[in-house]
C-alpha cells in the first residue's frame, strides 16, 4: 500500500504568529541605518557609574565566571533584601523570596508562566510596555485591557469602573507598571488601594514591573512617591514584585533583574526561571550587589538629573510643535501628533527617522488596538543633554506637517 502524503502544515507555531517583532528594537535598527539620533529605545548614551564597572571587572578578574546559584548569587539576594528593608520597610527572606533573572523582561515571563494557566485572564493597563501582550500569549492567557487616558491636565488616569469590569472569577493576575513605560504615570496610593481591593476580592495576583522605581519626580508635591503595592495591607503574599538594575544603574545590557514574592510563589518562579535561562551572569551579579548598597544620595541625584533632562526635552518638543504629556516618572515622554496631520504614527515615525534624523517609537505599538495610539509617539530622554539638544534642534529645523 502506498503511503499517503502528509498534509502540509505551518512550520511556525500559532502562538508565534500572534505577535510581531519588537517595534522599539526595529526603530533602533532604522535609526542606525539612517544615522538618526535614537530617542526610541530606552537606554542611556552616557556611562554607567564607575564603581559598578570596577566591581564587575574585579569579579571577572577574581574568577567569578562560572554558574551562580540558579536563583541568584547570595551576595545579591542579601543586598537586595537589605535595600528593600531600607527603602520600603519590607521584611524579605533572601533565601526563600528572591529570584534573580536575566533582566526584568525574563522576570515578567517567568512570573506569568509560574502562576497563569492557559485560559486564565490577565488584566493589562494600556498603553503598555510592548512585551506584556506577547508574554500573555506565550503563557496562554487572555488579556483584559483597561485603557489609561490623558486628562485635561495632560496626565494619565483610568476609569475605576473600567477596571472593576475587567476583573472576574477568571482573573488570575493584573500587571502594574509604575512608574509607567510609556506614559510616565506614577500610580497613586488611592489607585493602588483600589487595585489591591480588587485583587483580594477576586483572589488575583498583582505582578508589578517597578524597573523605574527610583526615577520619579515630585513636581512640588512633597507627598508624591513610588509605592510598591506589595507594601499595602493584604498584598504581601499576593504580589510578585519585579525590578532590576538596568535603568537605575544605566546598565541595560547587563540583564540583571529580579522577582520578589512569597515563598510559595517564589518556588514556582524559580523552577520556570531555571529552565528558561539557568541563571543570570555571575560576575555582573556581584557588581549589582555592590550597587544596591549605594547611599541614598545616589538615588536622589539620579532622579534630579533625569528631571532636568525631562524638563529640557519637554521645552524642546513643545517648541517644535508637539503636544506633550508630562511624565511623573520613568524617562519617556508621550506626545500627541494629531496637529501635524499624518495618517498614522508609523508613517510619522519613519519620516522623523529618514528625513529629520530623530528616532521615536510609534504610539500604536503600546496598544492592543493600534488605532488608539495612531496619533501618538514616544520620546526617550535618557540621553546626554547635548544629545537631547541636538535632537530638538533637528525637530525645530524641519516642517513636521504631513506633505500630502
Amino acid at each position: 500500500m502506498e503511503p499517503t502524503e502528509t498534509p502540509a502544515r505551518p512550520q511556525v507555531s500559532a502562538r508565534a504568529g500572534r505577535f510581531t517583532e519588537s517595534v522599539i528594537r526595529e526603530m533602533t535598527r532604522l535609526a542606525m541605518r539612517h544615522d538618526a539620533i535614537n530617542l526610541a529605545q530606552g537606554f542611556p548614551d552616557f556611562a554607567a557609574p564607575q564603581a559598578i564597572k570596577d566591581a564587575a571587572v574585579a569579579a571577572i578578574q577574581g574568577d567569578v565566571n562560572q554558574y551562580a546559584i540558579t536563583w541568584g548569587a547570595r551576595s545579591l539576594r542579601h543586598a537586595l533584601a537589605d535595600k528593600l528593608a531600607r527603602d520600603y520597610a519590607m521584611e524579605i527572606d533572601p533565601e526563600r523570596q528572591i529570584t534573580v533573572c536575566c533582566g526584568a523582561t525574563e522576570a515578567m515571563i517567568s512570573a506569568l508562566l509560574a502562576v497563569v494557566n492557559p485560559g486564565d485572564e490577565v488584566v493589562l493597563f494600556q498603553p503598555f510596555y510592548e512585551n506584556y501582550g506577547p508574554d500573555c500569549i506565550l503563557a496562554g492567557a487572555k488579556p483584559r485591557l483597561v485603557t489609561v487616558k490623558p486628562t485635561a491636565e495632560l496626565m494619565w488616569a483610568y476609569d475605576p469602573a473600567d477596571l472593576e469590569a475587567a476583573f472576574s472569577e477568571r482573573t488570575r493576575a493584573v500587571v502594574i507598571n509604575t512608574p509607567n513605560n510609556p506614559t510616565g504615570k506614577l500610580f497613586t496610593q488611592p489607585e493602588l488601594e483600589h487595585i489591591a481591593g480588587l485583587c483580594q476580592r477576586w483572589n488575583a495576583i498583582a505582578i508589578t514591573d517597578e524597573i523605574y522605581e527610583h526615577i520619579w519626580y515630585r513636581d512640588g508635591d512633597p507627598e508624591r512617591r513610588h509605592i510598591p503595592i506589595a507594601t499595602l495591607p493584604g498584598m504581601g503574599d499576593r504580589t510578585i514584585m519585579i525590578s532590576g538594575a538596568s535603568k537605575t544603574y544605566s546598565v541595560t545590557g547587563w540583564r540583571i533583574g529580579w522577582c520578589v514574592a512569597s515563598p510559595e510563589l517564589t518556588g514556582a518562579i524559580r523552577k520556570v526561571h531555571d529552565f528558561l535561562t539557568v541563571g543570570a551572569p555571575a560576575p555582573l551579579q556581584e557588581a549589582i550587589a555592590a550597587a544596591l548598597r549605594f547611599a541614598p544620595e545616589f538615588y536622589q541625584d539620579l532622579a534630579e538629573r533625569y528631571e532636568a533632562r525631562r524638563d529640557e526635552t519637554l521645552a524642546g518638543l513643545e517648541a517644535a510643535g508637539f503636544r506633550c504629556f508630562k511624565p511623573g516618572g520613568a524617562y519617556y515622554i508621550m506626545t500627541d501628533i494629531a496637529q501635524f496631520g499624518w495618517p498614522d504614527d508609523v508613517a510619522f515615525a519613519r519620516f522623523l527617522i529618514e528625513r529629520v534624523g530623530v528616532a521615536v517609537v510609534p504610539g500604536s505599538s503600546f496598544y492592543d488596538d493600534a488605532t488608539l495610539g495612531a496619533a501618538q509617539v514616544r520620546f526617550c530622554f535618557a540621553k546626554r543633554p547635548e544629545t537631547l539638544t541636538s535632537a530638538c534642534e533637528r525637530l525645530r529645523a524641519h516642517s513636521l506637517q504631513y506633505p500630502g
